[in-house]
């Protein structure tokens, strides 16, 4: 079938499943949640949909049932949904898509990221000509994707002439895979050097994969050689890439490499006026600032909140205030918490009687495999963690894999009242062990 016909049927069907959510859900519900779903592609068996970071892992937990029940309903051999790790994509084997309010006109500067911010628009006013390669680095959630897909949307608006491609190293990944096994080497070379700009986000994600390292050190080398420029991320320095090749780590400091900080509380304040002024709410100034003071660690953790409040003000009918915030958002700061993930592992090997081996090992028995399904759980709710990531954690799993326990946990929890109760005792032990004085 023609690509605009497939296109136009995937727009059809999505319509027909806007309108059953709509007609099933209230309207404010509908307008949160659902309403910013888009989808972006289709096979398998599997529908595809993005939706915004703030409000994805939410929409999954809670709406993946419904609309699994609605795919099912309609009888279009589609009997799954899947969810885009980014704010925007398409189904898997094709060019990623450029969210357009990722801007640089729309990035909110601070003293963490200034820097960053001023290199990104030098590389995308001047390609090859500023610093190549740029390779941004901090902790998730920082403003690095916004950066590099900022460079795309510039470039796409003021040079359309130039071929500029954005990726993830787990889509490069899985690509080389599947050309490997499909059409070849050769086609998905022509895809990823022939080209006049390249970015990579989350290039932290080759490590370990050592074929792949290799076919990325002779894209590099292409691409560097041709005077193409190259903007790549990572949540640390190219030195501590331990487990990478050398001689890629050596390549990526050939360039410019910058620290993407978390914001200060200025910086964040204007983030959530900012956010607020576009959702066309109301919000008095002690309100924004109790919320910033209390979400330390990252903007994406800060809009996720800012969604939990206006979320609950809509479901309650309560103004946005500083009782709600305090009601609704714990007095946690990240920053301070060294290691989460290791915190989760901790209790719930204590509170399950396994081993830290077992918890992230490949045993089936009844008793690790629920426990290790319960701290995926626990992880993807306590964590700003993308699935590929908590997957790496616990043992290498791959994302289906990762989805796939935190259904089991859920669905567990409402069939077993103690599971659900020992499950809460965590949630509470870690938040506990998280929280700090205002």
């Amino acid at each position: 079938m023609p690509e605009d016909d497939v296109k136009a049927e995937l727009a059809s069907l999505w319509e027909e499943v806007r309108g059953r959510l709509k007609a099933s859900l209230p309207k404010t519900t509908f307008e949160l949640w659902l309403e910013p779903l888009r989808v972006v592609g289709a096979g398998a068996g599997t529908l595809y949909l993005s939706a915004p970071d703030s409000i994805r892992a939410w929409t999954e937990r809670r709406y993946a049932g419904l609309l699994r029940e609605i795919l099912a309903s309609l009888d279009v051999g589609l009997t799954e949904v899947s969810f885009a790790e980014t704010e925007v994509g398409k189904a898997p084997g094709g060019d990623l898509d450029l969210n357009v309010n990722y801007t640089f006109e729309r990035f909110v500067i601070g003293e963490g990221n200034r820097v960053a911010h001023a290199a990104a628009l030098a590389v995308a006013e001047a390609p090859s000509e500023a610093y190549n390669p740029l390779f941004l680095h901090g902790p998730p959630g920082l403003g690095k994707t916004h950066l590099l897909v900022a460079v795309a949307n510039y470039l796409k608006a003021a040079a359309p002439e130039l071929s500029v491609r954005y990726t993830t190293a787990e889509r490069f990944t899985g690509e080389f895979v599947r050309a490997l096994r499909t059409e070849g080497a050769e086609e998905f070379k022509r895809r990823h050097r022939d080209l006049d700009v390249l970015l990579v986000d989350d290039i932290q994600f080759l490590e370990g994969k050592r074929h792949t390292e290799d076919e990325f050190f002779h894209t590099f080398n292409a691409l560097y050689e041709a005077g193409s420029q190259l903007v790549l991320s990572a949540d640390r320095i190219p030195s501590e890439l331990s487990t990478l090749e050398s001689r890629l780590r050596d390549r990526f400091e050939w360039g410019l490499t910058v620290a993407v900080e978390p914001p200060n509380l200025a910086t964040r304040l204007t983030v959530l006026r900012r956010l607020v002024k576009e959702a066309g709410l109301e919000a008095e100034g002690d309100v924004l600032a109790e919320l910033a003071r209390r979400i330390d660690a990252n903007v994406r953790q800060l809009h996720g909140a800012l969604t939990k409040v206006i979320a609950h003000a809509s479901l309650t009918a309560k103004p946005v205030s500083a009782e709600l915030v305090d009601a609704v958002v714990p007095r946690i700061s990240r920053s301070r918490d060294k290691d989460p993930v290791d915190e989760i592992q901790r209790r719930v090997s204590e509170s399950f009687d396994v081993s830290r081996a077992e918890l992230v090992g490949s045993t089936r028995a009844a008793r690790p495999l629920q426990a290790r399904q319960v701290a995926i759980y626990l992880t993807r709710e306590l964590t700003d963690l993308s699935l590929p990531q908590i997957g790496r954690l616990y043992g290498g799993r791959d994302h289906s894999t990762v989805l796939n326990s935190i259904r089991r946990a859920e669905d567990r929890c409402r069939e077993d009242q103690g599971l659900a109760t020992r499950v809460e005792a965590l949630r509470s032990a870690i938040h506990s062990r998280s929280t700090a004085s205002p």
